[in-house]
């Protein structure tokens, strides 16, 4: 999650939480981006986060690691907020889906909605890519060809 904009930028599903599933979800952040140089990835002491492999993924990409007080959800707030809005928003009060693919079909539908049409307080009610949109100036424009 881009924490300026709140825009889910980089995400994986996998029945299984091994590196590999971090590992794409931030190479699919990274072709959203173009690049993620610069980028802070804060995360709890996951197994798959404290991994090696994931360590040299951030550095290839220019990503710096950053993680919370160990069992501390308020260190990543923002990302408990939104796995609680996913589940709340998706299951409904069922305990789980009831197949793969309806959890999958769930999953991207939501994070569609979340990203273009789900107004957040913190951005003046407005979606996260609308907001990302408000930031490039109105008097933008491309450079004339000689």
């Amino acid at each position: 999650m881009d924490l300026c904009s709140r825009r889910l930028v980089g995400w994986a599903i996998a029945d299984h939480m091994r590196t590999e599933l971090v590992i794409d979800a931030l190479r699919a952040a990274e072709r959203t981006r173009g690049s993620l140089a610069g980028a802070i990835f804060h995360a709890d002491h996951g197994a798959q986060y404290t991994s090696r492999a994931f360590a040299d993924a951030c550095r290839e990409a220019g990503v710096t690691q950053s993680m919370g007080a160990v069992g501390s959800s308020a260190d990543n707030a923002a990302a408990e907020s939104l796995s609680a809005a996913f589940k709340r928003e998706t299951l409904q009060g069922a305990r789980w889906w009831d197949s793969e693919r309806d959890a999958r079909l769930a999953a991207f539908g939501w994070l569609h909605r979340y990203n273009t049409r789900r107004r957040h307080s913190y951005l003046g009610q407005r979606s996260p890519i609308a907001y990302e949109d408000s930031l490039i100036p109105s008097s933008a424009t491309l450079p004339e060809a000689a």
